[in-house]
């Protein structure tokens, strides 16, 4: 007598056996206090492996105030679209004013806290009004931080046929909202609160993908088109009406650790973006190049060297194989799966 093979298990019997639970293994665990131990020996190795031992431990900015700051600023700098949309043109100082003025006190006071972090391993105390100071000189700048993103709205209001409007481009583009935070965090990285404007910077990269160092120096007219997966290193410098897509990376070679080279390797180390460039979707751009005004550079270029002004950087087209060809190719690939 032949005894059958047993079935195979249809689909449905495979999903359920895949998701079925498995069976807890039994470890010896820890108790509460185990636990507790077991951190506070993590954190201690953490805190001697550090160069600055002495920095104080409860004093560093919140990311739950950065957060309302950006807010806050974000209502003053567009009252009508980003603050109360039904607010009266006669209300409009008076609501900016209640903003900013609710804005520049905590900022100050997270500011303070920075440069409390910094302290122990700055050369002199700082000002007592030193966190004061950075906030006066951040708020004269505010003018022309609005203009700044203006231009960038209407840069990608002009160049997406899609957009409706500069307000929806305002308040729906991913470039518009990552150009927001960083002129303002580019600002407070350069009047010496680096971690405040680091905060700002990742606030935007979480909501848009998009990641651009506080550092970077961006030109008027900025428009990132889409958005998702663009990074903009510490030490770029992109000029005005310069077009990116998404996945761009302004990046550099080597980490600064491990670089070998003079000073213009170690420090200014990410791409130098003339004016009116455009960079297309999955582009990498390394090192301390140069792309010249004017320039085009392809989608999923990788590129290590200057580009003249003008110049246009593509890779080689694919190729549309004959039926024939196809066909040989999909057979070639079906028997590779199995």
């Amino acid at each position: 007598m032949t005894t059958a093979a047993p079935a195979s298990p249809s689909r449905s019997n495979r999903r359920m056996i895949m998701s079925a639970p498995r069976a807890l293994v039994t470890t010896p665990g820890a108790t509460l206090g185990q636990a507790v131990d077991a951190l506070r020996i993590a954190r201690t190795e953490w805190r001697d492996r550090q160069a600055s031992p002495g920095r104080a431990a409860g004093v560093f900015p919140s990311r739950g105030a950065i957060e309302r700051i950006v807010q806050l600023l974000a209502e003053a700098l567009y009252p009508r679209r980003l603050g109360l949309q039904r607010i009266r043109p006669t209300d409009e100082d008076s609501f900016v004013a209640a903003k900013l003025s609710a804005a520049f006190t905590e900022l100050e006071r997270e500011v303070g806290h920075e440069l409390g972090y910094w302290q122990a391993e700055a050369q002199a105390a700082f000002d007592v009004d030193h966190a004061g100071t950075i906030v006066r000189l951040f708020a004269g700048m505010l003018g022309e931080i609005r203009r700044s993103i203006d231009g960038d709205v209407e840069a990608a209001f002009l160049g997406d046929p899609a957009a409706g409007s500069t307000d929806e481009v305002l308040v729906c583009y991913p470039g518009a909202i990552a150009s927001l935070h960083h002129r303002l965090a580019h600002q407070l990285h350069g009047l010496g609160a680096p971690i405040v404007a680091r905060m700002i910077s990742e606030l935007a990269n979480e909501r848009t993908g998009i990641d651009i160092h506080p550092g970077a120096t961006i030109g008027d007219r900025f428009f990132i088109d889409h958005g998702t997966g663009v990074v903009i290193g510490e030490t770029a410098i992109v000029g005005s009406g310069v077009r990116l897509y998404q996945h761009v990376t302004l990046g550099a070679r080597t980490p600064l650790a491990d670089a070998r080279g003079g000073p213009r390797e170690r420090y200014a180390r990410h791409p130098v973006v003339g004016d009116d460039v455009v960079i297309y979707a999955g582009a990498t751009i390394l090192g301390r190049v140069t792309i010249g005004t004017g320039a085009t550079i392809g989608g999923n270029v990788w590129l290590l060297d200057d580009v003249p002004p003008g110049g246009v950087v593509v890779q080689p087209e694919a190729n549309v194989l004959s039926p024939s060809a196809g066909h040989s190719l999909r057979d070639t690939l079906a028997t590779a799966a199995v």
